[in-house]
């Protein structure tokens, strides 16, 4: 490997990094929040979001 094959960086917009946040944060609340981040609104949250935890194997009781 010579040193002209240097490997150029990737330039990421910023947009993309509000997106990849933005998933992470819902992939929590659907898969683990249960009250610790969200309090009180987290059992509503967790009701509304009841049949699609197990619908994508996470246990939530």
């Amino acid at each position: 490997m010579s040193t002209t094959d240097a490997i150029t960086p990737i330039e990421v917009p910023a947009w993309a990094w509000l997106v990849v946040a933005f998933a992470v944060f819902a992939i929590y609340l659907v898969t683990l929040e249960n009250g610790a981040l969200l309090g009180s609104a987290a059992n509503t949250l967790h009701e509304f979001l009841h049949h699609g935890r197990h619908f994508g194997a996470v246990p939530c009781h």
